[in-house]
């Protein structure tokens, strides 16, 4: 999985949950995680952990794993975040945990490039779920083309956050590639004059693509749903939602 700026530059990784906050998205998978009675959850891809930290105190036994180890480190510190094991890494470090659910979120899947690298996500996933225990994830819809709207004109929005004060951001596109998307995000930092820009690529892999990858990962996909409110998925959806159990 890449590692983009905003995963390991620390005033980023300090901006990361003012841009991407308790969200439909986070109320989702609480909401899944207590419909399956899942004991044992793996977040793969935590982050700062917001989502790890909201299941632990939920009585969730959690387990997180990222790469960053910056935010790794705001994750330590949240509440709830003794009751974690964190593990900093990919997800070849969680090796069989019999877990009931593994989550993917944040787009996580899509920053995942390599189709290699997500086999081996995928497999290792696997082998640390228990037999029915089920993964989730979300990845945007390559139908909507979503990346037509990477322009300073069409994502330019302003921030307020305690430590660095008004934070202009903008995202810019840089070229498309078939499945693959290349973008700039752009960060003024007002009160200071600096400027910082991050490059990243994510793919769009499409329905039928991320349905093979599991299956041929020894997954039954389930359902798919095309947004946060569960209806099922078609050409038009915003996201892809997939939820599949392990045969």
């Amino acid at each position: 999985m890449a590692i983009f700026e905003e995963y390991t530059d620390p005033r980023l990784v300090a901006l990361y949950d003012t841009l991407n906050p308790f969200a439909a998205d986070t109320s989702f998978y609480i909401g899944l995680a207590t419909e399956l009675s899942a004991s044992s959850i793996i977040d793969a891809g935590c982050g700062t952990g917001l989502l790890t930290c909201e299941l632990a105190q939920r009585g969730h036994q959690m387990t997180g794993v990222d790469p960053s180890p910056a935010m790794l480190g705001v994750a330590r510190l949240r509440p709830g975040g003794d009751l974690v094991q964190w593990l900093e890494g990919d997800a070849s470090r969680l090796g069989d945990l019999g877990a009931d659910l593994a989550l993917l979120t944040g787009h996580v899947a899509q920053v995942i490039v390599d189709d290699e690298a997500w086999r081996r996500t995928l497999a290792a996933i696997h082998r640390s779920l228990r037999p029915g225990g089920r993964i989730a994830f979300e990845s945007r819809n390559p139908h909507m083309r979503p990346w037509t709207t990477w322009t300073p004109q069409a994502s330019r929005r302003h921030i307020y956050d305690a430590t660095f004060g008004r934070v202009e951001v903008w995202q810019r596109l840089i070229d498309v590639q078939y499945d693959r998307v290349r973008f700039e995000i752009h960060y003024h930092f007002a009160s200071s004059g600096q400027k910082l820009v991050s490059t990243g690529e994510v793919r769009f892999r499409s329905r039928e693509t991320l349905t093979r990858s599991l299956t041929e990962a020894g997954f039954l996909v389930e359902h798919v749903y095309g947004d946060w409110d569960r209806l099922p998925a078609d050409s038009g959806s915003r996201e892809l939602i997939f939820i599949a159990s392990r045969g």
